[in-house]
């Protein structure tokens, strides 16, 4: 697997955030490399029909969506999810090619480090969450968390998958 680096070429708070977070999804993209577009839709875990590859990358990808677009920015909520289907968007990426969700994962976490770089730490988002107003530093810190614990999902599934493990 690709060789990632966590260590932030400056010490700022700013720094150390964006790092860590590119970091997590750069360790996403590298789990994937190598995987064929079957391997990437097959569900391997009992009772765990969503938990595939492809289903993982793209629950990342619309994770940043609803954190960055919705509710920081405040714009209307596009996600492919339902009342009826609330992880629709790990169940729809079976559809959909591995290279094209990790592609358009990339290029969406390039445009979310740009509206990073725009804005405070301390600008509040214009959604509320559970009747709380977050700031993008708890935005920064909540994405870290959810896509490194799905690396976790995403290691166990590529050993079960080929036997590769890895960082």
């Amino acid at each position: 697997m690709t060789r990632i680096d966590d260590i932030p070429p400056a010490w700022d708070e700013r720094t150390q955030l964006t790092t860590f977070l590119d970091y997590a999804r750069d360790t996403a993209r590298a789990k994937c490399e190598g995987v064929s577009a079957e391997n990437a839709a097959r569900a391997l875990l009992p009772g765990s029909p969503l938990m595939t590859v492809s289903g993982l990358i793209n629950h990342l990808r619309w994770v940043e969506y609803y954190w960055f677009q919705v509710v920081f920015l405040g714009e209307e909520d596009q996600g492919p999810w339902t009342d009826e289907d609330p992880d629709r968007e790990m169940r729809i990426a079976v559809d959909f090619p591995l290279d094209q969700l990790l592609d358009e994962y990339a290029g969406q976490s390039a445009r979310y480090r740009e509206l990073v770089a725009g804005n405070s730490l301390d600008k509040q988002a214009q959604r509320e969450r559970k009747g709380l107003r977050v700031d993008l530093r708890w935005i920064l810190l909540h994405l870290t968390e959810e896509t490194a614990r799905h690396n976790g999902h995403l290691d166990i599934l590529r050993e079960l998958l080929d036997g590769t493990t890895g960082d």
